[in-house]
């Protein structure tokens, strides 16, 4: 049997990621393993192990879309560039009431979760070829009739942005106590509060020997590998201050909060691209 899925084979899968995905963003319980079983008796001897590549595929396409995936789909974009994209956007524009539901989910502000142990939420970047957001071909000329960058909506929700800062200055007076320094832990400012978005970062909080520590903080209620976005004035901070500069990325704000850190130059550490351009007439 040929590697290449047929149209009729991506069909099925598409229909099956977005019945689990609009289950999970209105928080229903579903189980991806059966999920996988039943969507393998459609199609022709295809394994579990490729049907959940092709289940990353569309997390993948998804993400380029500017459209939530399913966390627990890692983004995988070795896939068919032109069927995949379009069998996406078919469904979308057959079901056009999933926009609605992705739009009020980027809207969705939880409050700062309770957690028991902060430190505990710490974890590891994304592999670089995780993060790795290459443009490729049969994504960028796809057009859904009045869907949005929601990725970017959410980003730009100043009250998940602060309800996430609020989150990291719990974690850094969480380490910075549990290092014995309470006197730093009470030092720790909201920048983007006392000084505005001029600053270039959001937090100043410290290192054990007193020194300070920039911190950027990003958050999401996606997934690890959710892009983020930056603005110039804070790339260019990065870049004069990577020694002390860290970006504090929180992930899974909804529910189980999780933290990764960047620290130096985000140029040096992002594949970064541009989402926005200033024109004038020529």
């Amino acid at each position: 049997m040929a590697n290449n899925w047929s149209e009729s084979e991506v069909a099925a899968a598409v229909q099956d990621y977005f019945n689990m995905l609009c289950l999970e963003l209105q928080g229903e319980r579903y189980n991806k393993a059966e999920h996988r079983r039943a969507l393998m008796e459609q199609l022709e001897g295809r394994t579990d192990s490729s049907v959940e590549l092709k289940h990353q595929n569309i997390s993948a396409v998804l993400i380029e879309l500017g459209i939530p995936y399913i966390d627990g789909y890692k983004p995988r974009y070795n896939y068919q560039r032109k069927i995949l994209p379009t069998a996406v956007a078919s469904y979308l524009v057959k079901n056009s009431q999933l926009l609605s539901l992705f739009q009020a989910d980027a809207e969705i502000v939880p409050a700062v979760p309770t957690v028991t142990d902060l430190l505990a939420a710490f974890d590891t970047p994304p592999k670089p070829e995780e993060r790795n957001l290459n443009t490729l071909s049969g994504v960028a000329a796809i057009y859904i009739p009045n869907a949005v960058n929601y990725l970017e909506q959410e980003a730009q929700n100043q009250k998940l942005g602060d309800a996430g800062e609020q989150f990291v200055i719990n974690f850094e007076q969480a380490r910075l106590i549990r290092a014995g320094k309470e006197s730093l832990a009470e030092r720790i400012e909201q920048v983007s509060v006392t000084e505005g978005p001029a600053a270039g970062f959001d937090i100043r909080s410290f290192e054990e020997d007193g020194a300070d520590r920039f911190i950027e903080a990003k958050t999401t209620k996606y997934g690890k590998n959710t892009p983020f976005y930056v603005t110039p004035n804070e790339l260019r901070f990065s870049q004069a201050n990577a020694k002390r500069y860290h970006l504090y990325r929180v992930f899974k704000f909804r529910a189980d909060p999780k933290v990764f850190v960047l620290q130096g130059n985000l140029e040096e550490l992002c594949d970064l691209r541009p989402s926005e351009y200033m024109a004038r007439v020529s």
